[in-house]
C-alpha cells in the first residue's frame, strides 16, 4: 500500500511532470500523495506553488543523478531504469556525441522540455504558460 509522502495516509501516485506536459510513467516522476495532498487545496493540482516545488525537487534529483556531461545510451538506461526504446524515443531529436548524450538534454526532456529555477517560486505566473481554450 502506498503512503502519502506528506502525512503518511493511504496514497495515490502523482506525476510530478504531468503526462500532458511530457512526463513519463516512471518512478522518478512519481510522488505518493493522499487525496488531500494530491487534489485538495494543499496539492499540486490546486497550488501552483506546490506544483513548482515538486518539479524543482525532481529536477535537482536528476541533476544529482546525472552529474557527468555525457552519458552513453546504455548507461542512461541503466541509471534511469528506462528501456532503450523509450530513451531513443525521448532523445531522438538530440545529437548523439561520441561520448554519448548530453546530460542537460536528458534532464530537459525528462522535465517535459521545461527547466525550473528557484526564482520562479517568487514569480511563478510570469513563467507558466496560460492556456486559453475559449
Amino acid at each position: 500500500m502506498l503512503r502519502c509522502e506528506v502525512c503518511g495516509r493511504s496514497a495515490d501516485v502523482h506525476h510530478i511532470v504531468h503526462r500532458c506536459e511530457g512526463g513519463l510513467d516512471h518512478p522518478l516522476n512519481y510522488k505518493c500523495l493522499c487525496q488531500e495532498h494530491h487534489r485538495g487545496k494543499n496539492g499540486p493540482h490546486k497550488s501552483k506553488d506546490i506544483d513548482l516545488k515538486y518539479k524543482l525537487e525532481l529536477q535537482k534529483k536528476l541533476e544529482g543523478l546525472l552529474q557527468e556531461e555525457y552519458y552513453p545510451l546504455e548507461k542512461l538506461c541503466s541509471m534511469l531504469e528506462l528501456k532503450p526504446k523509450t530513451m531513443k524515443r525521448l532523445l531522438g531529436g538530440y545529437h548523439l556525441y561520441k561520448e554519448g548524450y548530453r546530460s542537460d538534454d536528458v534532464i530537459y526532456e525528462l522535465m517535459g522540455r521545461m527547466m525550473y529555477d528557484e526564482v520562479m517560486l517568487e514569480h511563478y505566473y510570469d513563467f507558466m504558460p496560460v492556456y486559453n481554450f475559449a
